[in-house]
């Protein structure tokens, strides 16, 4: 069959690292205490990428987590492209662990996936959740969090929300931009975080709704707190935050765990690389 590659940047190799260095120890961990543990892909692509820096093929987060020793016991692959979806399932058409979900991640993590890691079943599960956009529904994050039972990376695309919902002036969002945010973050309290009332107003003396300072840091302050008061998560260490060449952010990188184990992995990886970035 012949192969379809996306091109990702050294952002998109960074985090594939960073699922590198701690999909092993966690599975490590899980295979020495007995537990039946699942790699869930939320957002698979077709499983190889072709490297903007150097041009070579680079295994995606699928063939990352297929490689990891010890092995996952399950693997559960999800996209809503027909063509990656076609690419995984020829790629691992002869593993019974293997598990090739088409379709909308929201959908099927809640309906099909997440039920299998139940807690009181001894399950565990580490999930990737690295959507292209917002698109991703805080009652996803919320049952995972209420289950105890999974952990996720969760990719924060702060790129779409300033450039499409958390505008400098905030009516000049249109209702479908307002929609995603609120389904993404779970409610509307991120206009609390992201605005406040201007003391001056506008020209004619009316309050007017501003963009407040250091917005960014705030929004992934607030939303790491939300992992932890809302959602349930024990644990949700300070993101790793992604800058382009202009040192602007374009994403930060979240981890939630109810366990205190993985968020010492995981700080200590982002410890590495915030060294790497200077940061």
């Amino acid at each position: 069959m012949p192969a379809e590659y996306d091109v990702i940047g050294p952002w998109s190799e960074v985090k594939l690292d960073i699922l590198r260095d701690y999909a092993s120890p966690y599975s490590r961990i899980l295979t020495a205490n007995g537990f039946h543990h699942l790699y869930i892909d939320a957002h698979a692509a077709g499983g190889e990428h072709v490297s903007r820096t150097t041009g070579e093929i680079v295994p995606g987060s699928p063939l990352i987590a297929l490689a990891t020793e010890p092995p996952f016991r399950e693997y559960h692959f999800i996209d809503a492209d027909p063509a990656r979806v076609e690419q995984l399932r020829y790629r691992t058409a002869n593993r019974s662990d293997v598990h090739v979900h088409l379709g909308d991640c929201n959908d099927i993590l809640l309906r099909e996936v997440f039920p299998q890691s139940r807690f009181e079943d001894r399950r565990r599960s580490l999930c990737l959740l690295d959507p292209y956009n917002i698109d991703l529904r805080w009652e996803v994050i919320a049952t995972a969090g209420r289950m105890k039972s999974i952990e996720v990376f969760v990719n924060f695309m702060l790129m779409d929300m300033n450039m499409n919902i958390l505008l400098r002036d905030p009516d000049r969002a249109g209702p479908v931009q307002i929609a995603r945010m609120d389904r993404f973050w779970g409610d509307g309290s991120w206009r609390n975080v992201t605005y406040e009332t201007s003391p001056q107003g506008n020209l004619f003396g009316d309050s007017e709704q501003v963009k407040v300072e250091h917005a960014n840091d705030k929004i992934a302050e607030a939303y790491r707190q939300r992992l932890i008061d809302v959602a349930g998560f024990a644990f949700a260490p300070q993101p790793l935050r992604f800058v382009n060449s202009l040192g602007r952010t374009i994403y930060y990188l979240f981890f939630a765990s109810p366990n205190s184990t993985g968020k010492k992995i995981v700080e200590d990886i982002f410890r590495k690389h915030r060294k790497k970035q200077g940061i």
